[in-house]
């Protein structure tokens, strides 16, 4: 985000660890040997603004029209309609952050302590649930195609259970969000609301969960459920498998092209608060916009979302249709071309229509 997270500032002459409230340190190199990093905050201010006010407005259009849809045309009656709802919720509310992250690079210091410890645990709340959803639907998926069985006999408790599971990734969210709210503060003398970890184990710890919730878990996920069903649909003759396939690989390959980059900066960064290996002052640099760089990628996936997991669906695109027709915009409704696909059991193209169909 704007306001470059968990940095320390440090000094050529020894290796003690000594977090900073900013990654914006601007002293002078020559007398003080601390890193000026004057440059990550003009980067910071051109960059980050434009890039976050554009992928707000993207994102927000895409995630609205879900709700709409669910509220006016869709009922909900599968695992999956709960959790694309709670994902498209998910991330209206983490894009409605980004504007506030847009003006505090840009201004700086326009949250108080209880605002910065606020905006970051909802940002990082919103973050966690986006990834662990999408984990839920990857295995919600494989149940419904794989397991078709197992699908049939608890579809009677199947909105149940969708909504405690989206009730634990909830509060799954809170709680790993609470490292935020403990340890974030506005600096007012940098003008920047940061988190500042009170010892480096404890920073490499927040890291390490970070690394480990928000990606290598859903990912492994992720990798299981599609391969198996990809396994099961290569098994299937239909021509419609070959499509459901190539949707199977865009959802793993946005994921990955997306969060890969920013985990690996955070690994390399949680192994820089373990030892301060990192000691020159230009990579030091380069580490913190590459930082903003991946994270801003990382935030694409909120955008992305609605195409690769709702409109995708015939349903979702015939909804939509319907309302671009209320508003004018078209003058007929184009029936979309019903499916071929053939599955063990009508249960699995009901439960997984706006994902493969």
């Amino acid at each position: 985000m704007s306001r470059v997270d968990d940095s320390q500032s440090i000094t050529f002459t020894t290796k003690d660890y000594s977090p900073d409230y900013s990654n914006y340190l601007d002293y002078d190199e020559e007398s003080s040997g601390l890193c000026r990093k004057s440059e990550v905050r003009q980067f910071v201010q051109y960059f980050l603004p434009p890039f976050y006010f554009t992928v707000f407005l993207l994102g927000i259009v895409g995630n609205i029209l879900i709700v709409v849809l669910y509220a006016y045309y869709k009922r909900i009656k599968t695992m999956t309609d709960v959790y694309l709802l709670n994902l498209a919720i998910a991330d209206i509310l983490f894009l409605c952050t980004l504007p506030f992250w847009a003006l505090e690079a840009i201004f700086g210091g326009i949250f108080g302590n209880f605002l910065c410890k606020t905006a970051k645990s909802i940002y990082k709340i919103n973050f966690f649930s986006c990834i662990l959803l999408l984990s839920c639907i990857s295995i919600d998926r494989y149940i419904a195609i794989v397991k078709a069985v197992k699908a049939r006999a608890s579809k009677k408790k199947i909105l149940l259970r969708s909504k405690l599971t989206s009730l634990v990734v909830w509060v799954s969210a809170v709680l790993l969000s609470l490292p935020e709210f403990c340890f974030s503060l506005q600096d007012e003398a940098q003008r920047s609301c940061s988190t500042v970890y009170p010892e480096k184990t404890v920073k490499a710890i927040g890291f390490a969960v970070q690394v480990t919730a928000g990606f290598f878990l859903p990912f492994s996920v992720m990798i299981f459920c599609y391969s198996m069903i990809i396994w099961k649909l290569l098994q299937a003759k239909t021509f419609q498998k070959h499509r459901a396939i190539k949707v199977i690989g865009a959802v793993v390959g946005v994921f990955v092209t997306t969060q890969l980059p920013y985990n690996s900066i955070i690994i390399v960064k949680a192994m820089d608060a373990i030892n301060i290996t990192i000691t020159d002052c230009q990579t030091l640099k380069n580490l913190d916009i590459a930082t903003q760089i991946t994270e801003s990628i990382a935030f694409l996936h909120s955008c992305l979302n609605p195409l690769l997991y709702a409109f995708v669906g015939v349903t979702f695109r015939k909804d939509l249709l319907k309302i671009l027709k209320g508003f004018g915009c078209i003058r007929t409704l184009i029936k979309p071309q019903q499916s071929t696909l053939k599955l063990s059991s009508p249960s699995q193209t009901e439960t997984t229509g706006s994902f493969l169909l």
